[in-house]
């Protein structure tokens, strides 16, 4: 009995000694799990306001900007010459507000887009230098933008379709039978006219512009951000971020604009624009019709708007305002 007694005592001494452990194991699965949510929250956090403060800001030069690749040439004339000339021709002719238009799926939109692409990116540095332990070489740099400019296309290609559309309204609506396309309500026009399939119309032209650009823009920013680092604990300043992003966006976006052109054009919806069988039909016709020239149409609109664009989106993400929100630590700049 007393034996009985002894082993009855010893093993509810195991136990209690047992219990504890495991729950704070479980406890710090807990932990480790809330952070991971709170910091996904954080990036979409920071993925919005950084998506909707750079298009507010620069959203008319986006809009001169796909004017001046859509137009065409009749009797030697444009409509447009020049992104000056765009803007004060769309201000004079069709209002102040006229320059905003295409802008509301491009806000509903943009989150989910710039989340992903902000985020994938961040999520796959993390991973090649095991979780900030190792140098990111630029291959490995090259990958992650290439990664995030994959990912972001989900979201990217009927976002371009909706913000193009409403964009060229306006030019649209001076064309032969173009008043009615015009006036229509995006999402409508091109749910009744092409199907779902519609809002992924020139998705690889957007796949070719897009990855190229996250493999330019990424580790060019990452490069000239981290030059001004004066201690290994501290992020660079806020105006550094800013400058960084601008030169890196401005720098890929010009590098890419053929792709961009290639992708504008086989996004019109007008009827009456000329029909491509696909990437390198359009890359080929505008060449041999136009040529080589055409291809950096809007370069210096697609310059101004995607320098502003992402150093005020990189810089907003890099503030890290989800972080403070959610009271988690913010994240470093470099």
């Amino acid at each position: 009995m007393a034996l009985k007694q002894d082993l009855v005592v010893h093993s509810s001494d195991i136990l209690q000694s047992i219990q504890p452990e495991d729950h704070e194991q479980s406890t710090s699965d807990t932990s480790v799990a809330g952070v991971a949510y709170g910091s996904l929250a954080a990036k979409v956090i920071n993925g919005g306001i950084a998506g909707v403060t750079g298009v507010l800001a620069t959203f008319p030069v986006d809009l001169s900007k796909t004017r001046l690749q859509n137009q065409k040439v009749v009797d030697g004339k444009r409509m447009y010459n020049g992104l000056i000339d765009c803007l004060t021709k769309v201000v004079r002719n069709e209002g102040f507000f006229s320059l905003y238009r295409g802008i509301v799926p491009n806000l509903v939109l943009i989150v989910p887009e710039k989340t992903i692409k902000l985020a994938v990116n961040d999520v796959l540095r993390s991973h090649f230098s095991e979780n900030g332990t190792k140098s990111l070489t630029i291959t490995q740099q090259i990958l992650a933008g290439a990664g995030a400019g994959t990912c972001q296309v989900v979201v990217t290609a009927p976002m371009e379709i909706l913000k193009i559309f409403g964009q060229d309204s306006g030019r649209l609506h001076a064309m032969p039978g173009g008043a009615a396309i015009a006036s229509s309500s995006p999402v409508a026009y091109v749910w009744r006219t092409h199907g779902i399939r519609g809002f992924y119309k020139g998705v690889g032209a957007t796949i070719i512009r897009d990855v190229p650009f996250s493999m330019i823009y990424f580790p060019t920013f990452a490069i000239l951000n981290k030059q001004g680092v004066t201690n290994e604990d501290e992020s660079p300043p806020f105006m550094h971020t800013l400058a960084s992003a601008c030169v890196a966006g401005a720098t890929a976006a010009v590098a890419v604009n053929p792709c961009d052109v290639v992708k504008t054009r086989l996004q019109s919806m007008h009827p009456a624009a000329r029909k491509y069988k696909g990437v390198l039909d359009c890359f080929w016709s505008i060449y041999s019709e136009e040529g080589h020239k055409s291809f950096w149409r809007g370069a210096q609109a697609r310059a101004i708007t995607i320098a502003p664009l992402f150093g005020i989106a990189q810089s907003m993400y890099c503030l890290g305002i989800g972080e403070q929100f959610l009271g988690l630590p913010r994240p470093s700049m470099a």
